[in-house]
């Protein structure tokens, strides 16, 4: 095997929200079979100050800022009949990178995260190609038009994404998604004559750094409670319907018994996010330098979302600190854990009521869940089984460059 092109629509470092774990760690994987040379976009200071952990890992990289405001990219979008997604992650400098990158080394593969990136592949390549969707973005987009939510732009939107993640589809050797779920949603959407192989890698969680028993820094929720606690990125529209879902559906159900606390923990927190913290009961405390504090103190962490495509991370790190954790339906897909020994899925605000009060009131042992919990994702949803996963979808025959 030669050199890997690697180009991902955010910047691997650091690794503290969704897709930026993921390609982190897919990065990782990568890097294990041969030298990697990194595409990706900067959006934020953070993101920049992680360029000398990038470059220690990658034989060279780009860094392009994304700084082209979104409304902008919307115009440009439809004037150019393409998705938002694509002319919003479209930048001439890093297009220029890949064309002199590619000619000026010994690459034979070229992997992608997120189909905002597939732009990139040139149609002439003749090597390997990987692309990992993880997840399928069209339907979200259609879910949010279905949903009454700036109906024509979602509708538009979902629509065109669709056609180039069955673009991409075809043009990958394997094409690639969080979970089974997500797999077979793809290849109901692809069109009748696309042939296309597509497989499943899913996401896991370092149990190491997620450590219940770690030294960790004292937590600012103090020992008053219940403490109820939801972790995530408050800019992400799901995220902001679950808060608010949970803030207005579920907490009165139960203040009546409990003096029950909801604490929102993530960066970014919208104006709606904000208000919420007018709520009796209810904290905002923005972004964090730590999640594994609040964590610790959770009496329970919740996940109800309604909408959640792939494998929520967020579940995941709360079921290694060993928390009782209560999901919706949605939040649990893709987590092959047991309702009930491993989590508590509630399929309405009634439910998760009810599944809470039972953890309240003990009885439902929330520290034999959380530590059942814990036991699960270290067995079965380790990063070290996952690269495993990625070097077989990368080299199907199985040799490995570095070991060479």
């Amino acid at each position: 095997m030669g050199e890997i092109l690697f180009l991902a629509h955010r910047m691997p470092f650091p690794p503290n929200r969704g897709d930026k774990i993921r390609s982190h760690h897919l990065l990782k994987a990568l890097a294990r079979l041969g030298p990697v040379h990194v595409g990706t976009f900067a959006e934020t200071q953070e993101d920049r100050d992680h360029r000398a952990e990038l470059s220690a890992i990658a034989a060279s990289s780009h860094v392009a800022d994304r700084t082209r405001p979104l409304v902008l990219a919307g115009i440009q979008a439809v004037m150019s009949g393409r998705p938002v997604s694509l002319a919003a992650f479209h930048d001439r400098g890093l297009q220029s990178w890949v064309e002199q990158t590619l000619a000026a080394n010994p690459i034979d593969t070229i992997v992608i995260f997120s189909g905002q990136m597939g732009q990139y592949v040139p149609d002439g390549f003749d090597g390997r190609v990987m692309i990992d969707l993880c997840d399928v973005d069209s339907a979200k987009f259609d879910t949010y038009a279905k949903a009454g939510d700036m109906a024509w732009i979602n509708g538009r939107e979902g629509r065109l994404l669709a056609a180039e993640e069955d673009r991409l589809a075809r043009r990958a050797d394997v094409t690639t998604l969080v979970s089974e779920s997500e797999a077979d949603l793809l290849r109901s959407r692809l069109a009748p004559e696309t042939s296309a192989e597509i497989r499943v890698f899913g996401n896991g969680v370092d149990t190491h750094f997620f450590d219940p028993q770690a030294d960790l820094p004292s937590s600012p929720i103090g020992e008053a409670g219940p403490n109820i606690v939801f972790t995530g990125q408050m800019d992400y529209a799901p995220n902001v319907a679950a808060v608010e879902r949970f803030a207005h559906g579920v907490l009165p159900g139960l203040a009546a018994k409990y003096d029950a606390h909801f604490h929102i923990v993530g960066r970014a927190p919208t104006d709606k996010v904000r208000e919420l913290g007018k709520l009796p009961g209810v904290t905002v405390w923005g972004g964090v330098p730590d999640m594994r504090p609040f964590l610790g103190a959770a009496t329970a962490v919740v996940a109800p979302l309604a909408i959640a495509r792939g494998v929520q991370n967020k579940v995941l790190e709360a079921m290694a600190m060993a928390r009782p954790v209560v999901l919706s339906e949605e939040a649990a897909t893709g987590i092959p854990a047991n309702d009930g020994e491993h989590f508590l899925i509630a399929r309405d605000d009634a439910a998760m009521v009810s599944r809470l009060q039972d953890l309240l009131d003990g009885r439902l042992d929330g520290r034999a869940i959380g530590a059942q919990a814990r036991q699960f994702v270290a067995s079965e949803m380790s990063w070290e089984a996952i690269y495993e996963q990625v070097a077989t979808l990368v080299q199907p025959d199985g040799k490995n460059s570095r070991a060479a």
